[in-house]
Order: C-alpha cells, then structure tokens, then sequence
C-alpha cells in the first residue's frame, strides 16, 4: 500500500470519528440514556403533580409508541390510546391506575425487555428517571385523556 493511501485512510477516520459519537439535539434517535424531557420538566414531574400531555406522552411517544400500537402483534402491548393501554380480556389492562408495582407496563420493562438484545432500539430505552416518572404517573392515578389529546402519534396509520 503506498503511503498516500495510509495518509488519506488515517486522515479519513480522524474525519468521521467525531461524527460517530454525537447525536444532535434534534436528532430522532437519542443517545441511551437520554431522557426525552428536559432536566426542568422532568424535576416538576418527579416532585409535583405528574400530567399526561406533559409529561408522559412524550416518554411514550418517542421510547414505546413505535413498536406497541395499534399494529402490535397479538399479545403485545398497545399504547396508542387509553382504550387500548387498559383493554381487558386475555392481555388484560396493561396500566394498573394507583398499582405501580403490579403494573404490567412497569414490570415488563425489566422482563420483557431485559432478555432481548436488540430491543428496545438503540436510543429508545428509558432512563431510571422516566421510569420513576411513569411510576409516579401510576401511582398518582394514571389520569390519560380521552380523544385526541389522550391519543399517541405512533408513526402508523
């Protein structure tokens, strides 16, 4: 290999490095670990009273609400809308207003999820402090609007 090629490779990865470890603020995907709320708001939630359009939605819409919608598979969660996140039958309510430890939609993060390597994706998992605001949600309630308000933009038709 001849020395100009070794130095336009070298200065070819210097280039690209710093580029691979960033991700702009307004990037879709977020680094992990990366909470979707900013510090403000998410210290209001975890100390006041915890609102839906707030401060939950955006957790869900942008860490949950891809996979679980209205085209999840067949036992799997939907988390498009209240109606669904608390459908009964064979999947049963997946929010257990005022139970958040019996709550499937907090117990299957650390089972569900903790089994597979590929998901949830990369930049999707929630942080410790989104899950104690959903914990906190819970257990306040689980107050979720009804109509368009209450309703995730899921990314489906």
């Amino acid at each position: 290999m001849s020395t100009h090629l070794l130095s336009f490779c070298a200065w070819l990865s210097l280039a690209l490095i710093p580029g691979c470890g960033t991700t702009p603020e307004d990037s879709e995907t977020r680094p992990r670990g990366q909470n979707v709320l900013d510090t403000q708001t998410l210290d209001q939630a975890l100390t006041g009273q915890v609102d839906f359009v707030r401060h939950v939605k955006p957790v869900l819409e942008a860490k949950c609400a891809a996979c679980h919608n209205q085209t999840a598979q067949p036992g799997r969660m939907s988390l498009a809308s209240r109606a669904e996140a608390e459908r009964t039958g064979t999947l049963g309510a997946f929010i257990l207003p005022g139970q958040p430890k019996t709550s499937p939609l907090l117990t299957r993060l650390d089972s569900a999820h903790a089994s597979l390597k590929e998901m949830p994706p990369v930049g999707e998992r929630l942080t410790s402090q989104e899950i104690a605001l959903l914990e906190r949600w819970i257990a306040q309630g689980a107050t979720w609007p009804t109509g368009p308000m209450g309703i995730l933009n899921t990314g489906s038709p």
